[in-house]
């Protein structure tokens, strides 16, 4: 017999008296049903008649993240019962991106939850829209870090992410005048009601102060630090699932608090600024992602948030391991410590404090320890991002920590001095200690991580090449056997079954759904490589992506395009060696054709460019000044015919990437080779079926390896190339007397033909080309322009492009991140899976 139940809105729904389901956990359509308007009544205080989008959006997140709790405790008890090692990544971001859909899609509810939504009349997109992206990285590094949980979760793995919750994420970009403007990224003004604070779970994080040598009850001397000042840190967990599986892991946030958060004394006696002048000091770290460190205040406040996580970190770590064990005599054995490139590099020295300091542990015993509990990613080439701090400024902040890191160089050099007696040249590359000159040292934290860890990784195979050859060479000289290769990868959960639900949809309609856990699965598809009807859907599915971002486009740009058109795209930071401008000289190249011959057969081309520049980052604004500048004069002027179009989207971040990814024909990955790591958009681009256009830099070397060299549009320098035409002296100028259509490309800039007249306001980029060109774009021109044309011939045949694209697509598995988690678990880490079993 069937009763009816009365929802919180009044209306009624049939329930079966023989199986009640609980509202917190059960999954049927009527529970659910159910749980959501309860939610939006009770929790928020609306109904149907005056609720919101957002509030929908609310309880939705609500419901959804009720039936997360279950499977998030029952993963966090099972880590306690069977005293498993956990992977515990410290990163500085966590670009994690709207949780709503993927939380959705990996419960295996997205379609069922979608249903119901349009059955009470709502609108789903909608919906999903209400969610501001938690801006909490600035690119590929925090975007890493987000799908690495979720493989983690997804291969059940216990682990946990650890970072700071930045009130402000990275800023919201807009454009005005062509220019970038940065506006704060309020993204948690409304909450968030995915987080779960624990402010029972706080610890104290010390800052300031000195340092004084007492003798502890045994009379043994030992050092403590006295510090300045406290600051609280407290934590708030984001549950983070796996792809069907009842793992769920934590992203653990820390917000920083003042201990004390209000002066009653200088309040009453009038000073009221000063009355809560610790609460602002203190909430101050953790206010802001990468505050301009271009003072030194703004450098201050840097070390000070990287200290502050990874200090907060150590002792929730600290804690978890003493709950079940008796001493930390075997930390390294419950602890994987992997550190996200150098940001978290302190974290060595806050150890061993922990260690010494405060828990009685003899140097070398803690030391062994350290050593065999960390694992360091570098991420970069650059000599400019692998971090230095001043030793005064380092002293100032953490005067205990500087001592440590001098007594760990100490005895580094003097085992150095051991295996390699009257090399000091050698010693000098290794210090963790850099003389400056005028007594200024500085301490180098990338030396730093590769002392500490026991595991040193690059992120493709050229990147862990170049570190062991250049960047790294004396330490990979040292300790070859700590150098592994781990080259990146991205979720397919979110990069093809949330961005492109079309795609998967005919992926699993031809081989079944493992490929979301298994992507080698794709290769099966090969075999439909010849079945026109298969190829007919690829393409119409393509243009299905392509027509929404056409849309998108108009709707944001007020920019009408062609969708017949190539969707040539590079979206990602702006940075001089990632090399958007040489993309801009190539489209004034186009441009200066059509004026000189109006009547050319030119493929339609529409370039989108999207990215964020730091905002202290001039050349870099620099570069999307004269993008936007091109773009006015090209998508207007009449002998263009809409042949060409200029568009560059506005504050790129996660949720536009799912808009862009599936839509793009040509991936351009144009960084000068030696210089990108690894590079994650070329995955999620080949991935959704995009073919590239890159030199042989980072990924893009296994890519073009995976798809095939004739599936994927090579140009440019080799790293090698680049490095000998620098050794032999390169003259910009050469390329630029020699070249007759690069030369009136730079000329019409100079001209100011893009501004208006003023000759002066692009010459700063003008001037890097022609007399300096750090990064090659005039070497690589003539070979990009070439090789574009390359690809007009091959997208005329719309045949023979889409079997490229399907072929880019199938071939990708490699670069999926369960691999290369999995990697990681088996050759750094000593993890295994762990099940997570739910009662009944």
């Amino acid at each position: 017999m069937e009763t009816t139940y009365t929802l919180a809105d009044g209306t009624e729904a049939l329930q079966c008296p023989t199986l009640v389901e609980d509202d917190r956990t059960g999954m049927s359509p009527e529970t659910l049903k159910r749980a959501f308007l309860d939610n939006l009544f009770y929790l928020q205080g609306v109904n149907r008649t005056n609720a919101s989008p957002y509030n929908y959006y609310v309880a939705l997140a609500y419901t959804v993240r009720d039936r997360l709790l279950r499977r998030f405790l029952k993963s966090t008890d099972t880590y306690k019962q069977e005293k498993v090692k956990l992977v515990c990544y410290f990163s500085a971001e966590f670009l994690m991106g709207r949780y709503l859909g993927n939380n959705l899609a990996n419960l295996g509810i997205y379609d069922l939850i979608k249903e119901m939504i349009e059955e009470l009349g709502l609108d789903f997109e909608e919906i999903i829209e209400q969610e501001p992206d938690p801006g909490l990285g600035n690119g590929g590094l925090g975007r890493l870090a987000a799908c690495f949980l979720d493989s983690l979760a997804s291969l059940e793995i216990p682990a946990i992410g650890y970072g700071i919750r930045y009130e402000f994420g990275i800023f919201h970009q807009m454009i005005q005048d062509g220019w970038q403007v940065e506006i704060p990224d309020n993204w948690l003004r409304f909450g968030n009601p995915w987080e779960l604070p624990r402010p029972d779970e706080s610890v104290e994080v010390k800052l300031g102060g000195r340092t004084e040598i007492y003798h502890d009850d045994k009379g043994q001397e030992r050092v403590q630090w006295l510090p300045e000042r406290r600051v609280l840190a407290i934590p708030h967990d984001t549950p983070v699932p796996g792809y069907k599986t009842n793992t769920v892991n934590a992203l653990r946030l820390w917000k920083a608090e003042a201990s004390e958060s209000f002066n009653f004394e200088a309040f009453n006696a009038g000073l009221y600024d000063q009355s809560v002048a610790e609460k602002m000091d203190a909430e101050t770290i953790s206010k802001v992602l990468y505050p301009n460190d271009n003072t030194p205040a703004g450098r201050e406040l840097r070390l000070a948030q990287q200290y502050f996580f990874v200090a907060a970190s150590l002792q929730d770590l600290i804690r978890i391991h003493l709950k079940s064990h008796k001493n930390l005599q075997n930390f390294h054995e419950t602890a994987a410590i992997q550190l996200n490139d150098t940001h978290p590099a302190i974290a060595i020295a806050e150890l061993m404090r922990l260690l010494v300091d405060e828990n009685g542990l003899e140097w070398s015993k803690a030391w062994a320890i350290t050593q065999k509990t960390f694992a360091y990613t570098n991420h970069t080439l650059l000599p400019e991002a692998l971090e230095r701090w001043s030793a005064d400024l380092l002293g100032k902040l953490l005067p205990r920590h500087l001592e440590i890191i001098y007594l760990i160089n100490h005895f580094f050099l003097e085992d150095v001095r051991t295996w390699f007696p009257d090399n000091e040249e050698l010693l000098g590359k290794l210090s963790i200690v850099e003389e400056a000159g005028w007594g200024n040292k500085q301490i180098r934290m990338a030396n730093l991580a590769c002392v500490g860890s026991h595991s040193i990784n690059g992120v493709a195979a050229l990147h862990t090449e170049l570190l062991q050859k250049d960047t790294l060479k004396e330490f990979a000289m040292l300790w070859p056997e700590k150098f592994y290769n781990k080259t990146n990868g991205v979720t397919p959960r979110r990069w093809i079954l949330l961005s492109n639900p079309q795609l998967s949809a005919l992926f699993t309609e031809k081989i079944g759904d493992d490929w979301l856990k298994d992507l080698k699965e794709l290769r099966k598809l090969e075999q439909y490589l010849d079945d026109p009807a298969f190829r007919q859907r690829w393409y119409e599915i393509k243009q299905a992506n392509k027509a929404d971002l056409a849309a998108y486009i108009l709707k944001t740009c007020n920019i009408e395009v062609d969708v017949n058109s190539i969707f040539d795209v590079q979206v990602k930071r702006i940075h001089e060696y990632k090399r958007q401008h040489l993309a801009v000289l190539h489209i004034i190249a186009l441009y200066n054709r059509i004026k000189q011959n109006p009547q050319i057969d030119i493929v339609p081309r529409t370039f989108i460019f999207g990215g964020k520049a730091a905002p202290g980052y001039f050349m870099a604004k620099l570069i999307i000044k004269l993008t936007n500048a091109v773009a006015e004069i090209v998508n207007k002027d009449p002998d263009v015919r809409g042949r060409l179009k200029l568009v560059f989207l506005p504050n790129f971040n996660v949720s536009l990437g799912q808009r862009i990814y599936p839509s793009a024909d040509l991936s351009e990955q144009i960084s000068t080779a030696g210089k990108e790591a690894s590079g994650t958009g070329n995955m999620k681009f080949a991935m959704n079926g995009s073919l590239t256009i890159g030199t042989l830099d980072g990924a893009n070397i296994e890519i073009r390896e995976e798809a095939g060299a004739e599936n994927f549009f090579l140009f440019g320098l080799t790293a090698g190339e680049v490095y000998a035409k620098k050794a032999h002296g390169y003259e910009p100028m050469s390329y630029y007397k020699n070249n007759r259509e690069l030369k009136g490309v730079i000329d019409r800039i100079k001209s100011g033909y893009f501004s208006h007249g003023d000759q002066e306001l692009f010459r700063p980029i003008v001037d890097s080309l022609l007399y300096d060109d750090q990064y090659m774009l005039l070497a690589d021109y003539q070979s990009y322009a070439d090789c574009q044309e390359q690809v007009s011939e091959a997208y005329r045949d719309r045949d023979k492009w889409t079997r490229m694209s399907i072929l880019n697509s199938v071939r990708m598995a490699k670069f999926s991140s369960d691999r290369t988690i999995w990697e990681y678990c088996q050759e750094i880490w000593k993890v295994n899976p762990v099940k997570i079993s739910l009662e009944d």
